[in-house]
Formats: C-alpha cells, sequence, structure tokens
C-alpha cells in the first residue's frame, strides 16, 4: 500500500508518502507556487525522488477555496431564487453582532443584487407545491445569464429543505441549457430549514466552483501524466478526505482543507499516547490555528463562517472548530502613525517571502525576528536546502522597526525583534483562549500539542503565557498537516432538519429517521469507495424551547429521552455555565456520519529506528527574552535523539521542517514515538 498526501500552504507545499512495504515515510517541502500550485505539489516528489507512478492512494489539501473566498477573487456569479426573496442574502439574519459600531457594515454578499434572479415558484412549509417552476420561464433566463457570460449558478428556494422537487428541476433544466456553466442546488449542500443560511452555502459553492473544478482537473491530469493510477481524494473540512468527483461537484466542503490534517494527526497521537485533553496548535507561514482535541476526538460545528462571525457570512456544513489568526512565519511587523507595533494580517508568503530568504523581501518578518534572535540556524534552514540571509533580516527589522523609534545597537535590534515575537505569542494565545476559554475550558488542563514549521519554535512561550505544564513535539513537525492526512478516512455527513420535542413519543420517529440517513449515507460511501465496512454515528442538534441557538449533541443512545437530556444539559451547562431543568428540550435537526478506511498506517510505523549512541551536542548563543544578552544554548539534531533521551532547557533541537525551542528551566524527553515531550518550567 502506498499514500501519497499533500498540503498546500500559504508560503510552503509539504508531503508525506508512505509505503507499506519499506515500512517507512518520506517528507520532503518546497516553496508554494503561487502562479500554479501544482507545480510546487511535483516539485516535493521530485526533490524527495518519490515515484507516483502505479497503484496507491493520493490525499490532498489546499487552501484554495478559502482563499478565494476571502479574497473575492471570481466574478459573474448568480443566485436564483423563489420570487420576492431576492434579498436574503442583504438581509441575513437581521442582527447586528457588533452594536457599538456606529459605522457597521456587513461584507457585500458573494453575489450582487443585479446578479440575484427570481422565478415564479412556490412550495409552502410542509413541502405543498403551490407554483410548480415553468420550463419557459427558465429557459428565457438561461439565455439571460449565457448572454452575460455567468460562470456559475446557485438555486436556491423557499422551504426547498423539506421538498427539494423545484431546485432538483430548475437545476437540471439549467445544466441543460448551460453545459459549460457550474450549477449547483442548495439541497444538495444541506437539508436544514435555515433559509439564509442554505442560500449563503449555495453561493459560496457556486462562487468557488468554476476554480476548484479547473485546479482539481489539472491537478488529476498532471497526476494521470506521471502515470499514477491509483485513487484521487481531497481534505475535507469535516476531518475526512472526499472523493475528487464529489469535490467538483461540492467545492465548499473543502473550505476549511489545509488545517484539518493536522487535527487529525493530533488525535491520532493523543489516542495512543493516552492524553485526554490535547490543544492542536499549527504555525505555518501564513497563519496560526488552534482546534481543541478531548478524548480523542476534535470537535466538528455544523456551520462555519467565512471572515468571522462579526463581518462574515455562513457555510453550513460540517467543519472542524478551527480558530485561525493571522500570525505566521510570514506575518509582516508594522508601525502605525503613532508608532505603535503590529504584527499581520499581511504576509510576505512565499513570493517575496520574508527578508532572510533572500528572495527580494524587505519587511520584517517573524521568520526574520527567529532569525536574528539565533532560534533558527542559517545552515540548517530545511535541512540546509536554503541558506538564511542573517544581514537580510537585520536590515529589515532595523529599518522598518529599530530606526522608526530613533534607536541604534545590536541591543536594540534584539529587544525589538522579541518584541515582535512577544506580539506573535499574544495573538497566538488569544487563538487558545477562543477554543478553550470561551467553550468553558481551563487551558492549563491541557497538554499543548505543536506542530507546523513555526509551532515548535514559539510553542514554549504560549505554554508559560498560558500556564500550560506540558508541550508535545511530533515527528516531522514541519509536514505534520501531510501526516495527519496519511491517517484520514473518508468521511461524509448528512443532516437534514426534523422539529420534535424531546419527548417519548417522538422516539419512533427518531429512530426511523436515524435509519434512513445511515443509509443513504452507506449507500453514497461504497459507491465512492466500493467499501462496505462503514461506521455511522448519531448526532442532533438541541437547544430549549424558545431558544434560536441549539448545541450538536451525540446520541448514539436515542432511545433513553432521559439519558439524551442529561448528555445535552452536560454539554449546555459547560458551555453557558447554568441549564434550565424546568424548560422542555426539542430537537432541531437530525445528523449521522459515515466513515470508511481507504488504508492508513499505524503511528509506530511513522516513527523513525531510534538511534544508538550518544547524541552530538554543539552550543550556539541565542537570545531569551528578558535576558541581558544571548545566551549560551545546546542545539541537537533529532534524528539523533534516542528514545528515552532527556535534556534540560534551553536547547534547540533542529530538524529537517522545523526547530524546537526548549526554553530556561524547561526540560524534555523524547518519548516512544519519537514526540518530545517538554515540561515548561514556571507553567
Amino acid at each position: 500500500m502506498r499514500i501519497f498526501a499533500v498540503d498546500t500552504g500559504g508560503t510552503f507545499t509539504d508531503m508525506a508518502a508512505y509505503d507499506s512495504s519499506q515500512n517507512r515515510i518520506v517528507c520532503s517541502k518546497s516553496l508554494t507556487t503561487y502562479d500554479d500550485l501544482t507545480d510546487g505539489i511535483l516539485t516535493t516528489f521530485d526533490k524527495s525522488g518519490v515515484v507516483l507512478a502505479g497503484e496507491g492512494i493520493f490525499k490532498h489539501g489546499t487552501t484554495i477555496v478559502i482563499n478565494a473566498l476571502l479574497q473575492r477573487s471570481a466574478s459573474g456569479i448568480a443566485l436564483v431564487t423563489t420570487r420576492g426573496f431576492r434579498d436574503v442574502l442583504e438581509m441575513a439574519r437581521g442582527n447586528r453582532p457588533v452594536p457599538f459600531d456606529l459605522f457597521y457594515e456587513r461584507s457585500a454578499p458573494l453575489v450582487p443584487r443585479e446578479l440575484r434572479y427570481e422565478i415564479d415558484e412556490r412550495m409552502d412549509g410542509q413541502g405543498k407545491v403551490l407554483r410548480p417552476p415553468r420550463r419557459d420561464e427558465v429557459d428565457a433566463l438561461a439565455g439571460e445569464l449565457k448572454a452575460l457570460g455567468i460562470a456559475a449558478v446557485a438555486v436556491s428556494f423557499l422551504n426547498s429543505y423539506i421538498n427539494p422537487e423545484h431546485e432538483q428541476l430548475v437545476g437540471e433544466w439549467l445544466r441543460a441549457a448551460l453545459p459549460d456553466v457550474f450549477v449547483t442546488c442548495g439541497t444538495d449542500l444541506t437539508r436544514e430549514w435555515y433559509e439564509y443560511e442554505r442560500t449563503a452555502t449555495a453561493a459560496a459553492n457556486a462562487y468557488v466552483g468554476p476554480q476548484m473544478n479547473g485546479y482539481v482537473r489539472l491537478l488529476g491530469a498532471k497526476l494521470t501524466y506521471r502515470d499514477f493510477t491509483g485513487k484521487f481524494y481531497l481534505m475535507g473540512s469535516n476531518g475526512g478526505v472526499v472523493s475528487a468527483d464529489r469535490a467538483l461537484r461540492e467545492p465548499i466542503m473543502l473550505v476549511e482543507s489545509g488545517p484539518v490534517g493536522g487535527c487529525i494527526g493530533a488525535a491520532a497521537y493523543a489516542r495512543d499516547l493516552g492524553i485526554d485533553n490535547v490543544l492542536a496548535f499549527d504555525m505555518g507561514g501564513t497563519t496560526a490555528k488552534c482546534a481543541l482535541i478531548e478524548k480523542g476526538q476534535f470537535d466538528v460545528k455544523p456551520v462555519y463562517y467565512v471572515g468571522g462571525y462579526d463581518y462574515g457570512f455562513p457555510v453550513r456544513g460540517a467543519v472542524i472548530d478551527i480558530v485561525e489568526v493571522s500570525a505566521g512565519g510570514g506575518s509582516i511587523a508594522w508601525l502605525d502613525e503613532t508608532r505603535r507595533l503590529h504584527l499581520g494580517p499581511r504576509s510576505a508568503g512565499s513570493t517575496p517571502g520574508p527578508a532572510c530568504y533572500g528572495r527580494g523581501g524587505t519587511e520584517p518578518t517573524i521568520t526574520d525576528a527567529n532569525a536574528v534572535l539565533g532560534r533558527i540556524s542559517p545552515d540548517a534552514f530545511l535541512g540546509g536546502e536554503m541558506h538564511l540571509d542573517i544581514a537580510a533580516a537585520q536590515r529589515a527589522i532595523n529599518d522598518k522597526i529599530v530606526k522608526p523609534y530613533g534607536l541604534v545597537g545590536e541591543s536594540e535590534l534584539l529587544r525589538m525583534a522579541a518584541g515582535m515575537i512577544s506580539i506573535a505569542t499574544v495573538i497566538m494565545a488569544g487563538s487558545i483562549k477562543r477554543v478553550s476559554v470561551e467553550r468553558g475550558r481551563d487551558p492549563r488542563d491541557y497538554a499543548l500539542f505543536a506542530y507546523g514549521g513555526g509551532g515548535p519554535l514559539h510553542a514554549v512561550d504560549l505554554a508559560r503565557e498560558l500556564h500550560i505544564p506540558t508541550v508535545i513535539v511530533p515527528p516531522e513537525p514541519g509536514n505534520f498537516s501531510a501526516i495527519g492526512m496519511l491517517l484520514a478516512d473518508v468521511r461524509r455527513d448528512r443532516a437534514e432538519t426534523v422539529i420534535l420535542p424531546l419527548v417519548d413519543a417522538s422516539l419512533q420517529r427518531i429512530g426511523s429517521e436515524f435509519q434512513r440517513l445511515e443509509a443513504l449515507l452507506r449507500e453514497e460511501l461504497q459507491s465512492e469507495t466500493g467499501s462496505s465496512e462503514i461506521a455511522t454515528e448519531r448526532q442532533a442538534e438541541m437547544r430549549y424551547r424558545g431558544q434560536v441557538h441549539s448545541l450538536l449533541t451525540p446520541c448514539q443512545n436515542f432511545g433513553d429521552v432521559a439519558e439524551l437530556r442529561r448528555v445535552f444539559e452536560d454539554l449546555y451547562l459547560r458551555r453557558y455555565g447554568h441549564v434550565e431543568q424546568k424548560n422542555p428540550v426539542e430537537i432541531v435537526s437530525l445528523h449521522v456520519i459515515g466513515r470508511t478506511s481507504v488504508g492508513k498506517p499505524d503511528l509506530a510505523s511513522l516513527r523513525a529506528e531510534s538511534p544508538a549512541g550518544e547524541p552530538s551536542r554543539r552550543v550556539c548563543m541565542v537570545y531569551f527574552a528578558g535576558s541581558a544578552a544571548k545566551l549560551a544554548t545546546a542545539v541537537y539534531r533529532r534524528h539523533e535523539l534516542p528514545d528515552g533521551f532527556t535534556a534540560d532547557g534551553p536547547a534547540l533541537i533542529q530538524e529537517y521542517g522545523s526547530t524546537t525551542l526548549v526554553g530556561v528551566g524547561d526540560h524534555f524527553t523524547v518519548g516512544r514515538l519519537g514526540e518530545i515531550r517538554i515540561t515548561v518550567g514556571g507553567a
């Protein structure tokens, strides 16, 4: 069995390849190639010598979908909806998430008003046809759309969640009349009653559809050109992979495709190491991400807000609960008009990249600060493939940060570089608080699982900031998102609105609906994968009667009303701090998750054989916050550290894709899976 996984990030493209016949893993990185992202993917294989030809499984995570939505890089998208409901995207929920901002304005809808069209159809709230759509009206509309050069059309009708007949019919007519146009229907993506969210999801799917179709087909063609004859999957936002064919129809399922692989890997390691509570922290070149993992499982939320809840728009669908902030290695530090120091959201990316990359960058970044402080060796970056220009990093920080304050000298340069790191730490700590403190969890009860190119370099600073006692760094952290994809199963989620009170009389209806959804899921997964070994999981969105918001609640034991209510109220108490024991509970929608494996390695096989003998040790000078000058710091090569090796900080542990920083007063040990466990002094 051969499995290939590639994660395309904002700065680097990461590859991990596993061959069961040799029981080994090969990792590689290359700079992301923005002109043609597939070039960066193939470069990782060329650099590593991994041959794609033959059978195998190819899994790919990409940020194309989220980038397209955030950057508004598409055009020519139309929406077809029920007469009288043209402005659903504009009105949204009618709420004001930022009440005290007098100039508050929500981000503009993806589809401008002049490209939102109404047709004369109507379905009532019980799914009964009031007015069927007319073919002549749809054909006339298709002619207008064709004349405008529309690239994609979303179809979303009122009450279609309960009866999708009209949506499906109009979708078929439009596809027949516009064969070169991407057409999507809201009920193909979600069968839940939220009118605005359903329409926004359909619009988002149409918005990214043409671009993702072009990209997936191009990558598939290049894999075929290299004689790859295996299966091609893409990383879904729900924590599982989806077939390329489904990704072509439902690209919005990939909205958080990039960061998901690391969460899968972190959950797998947490289960194997017997650690119940883990904060998965990923710092890459452009952003930092954090997710909560409890008892080996990550949270999956039923709605995701592109651009954030305050200003963005919702996508209805299963998405891992990840908080992302603009604090990556390439994040640019800058001064405002009052000379206050800021970080991000702009990033140097891979082109031109941080100043120390020597590719023409002149703006100071977090990577430059780490290089100036001595945290990154200029000769060991990417295993020596890329030499860092420390002098260029010093010039960037001096010219843009130090000199505007009227300061001079090495000590001031080091102090400002350390200040950049401190700001990054505060920003990243905020993301961890959002997935922990704001959800009723105490970060001190968790281990910080750090990966990504920059995660291990900043983890102990974060742990000290949040009083987290333990940091864990997995093997190959710089390629860990790709490694997590090696471990991903195929996953499919289905959800439908079913409004029922949580009483004994509802149990038969609940049971039959769950069985119907499970049968649909099994049929879909078996058709896509050929596997009949499909595991299912049941959940329900529940709330107290009269409330708007609901909680996604596990309900495997749906036959016991008292137990279901107890599980719901335990979640409610943890989230909100109180329960309403006298208030009736109702079910809003039923969710079913289906999973099937397409082959994956076990964690032990991802661990290189433990080396024998004493590791080499050298000393370099590193600046730590609060110190008067650089301190003598031990430097180790990670591949030389045997299982059970232990030492005190300060230390740097270097490897191909990342460097782990062990601070003053910290202590580290190498575990049985090759993980580095750092006990954080003072946390």
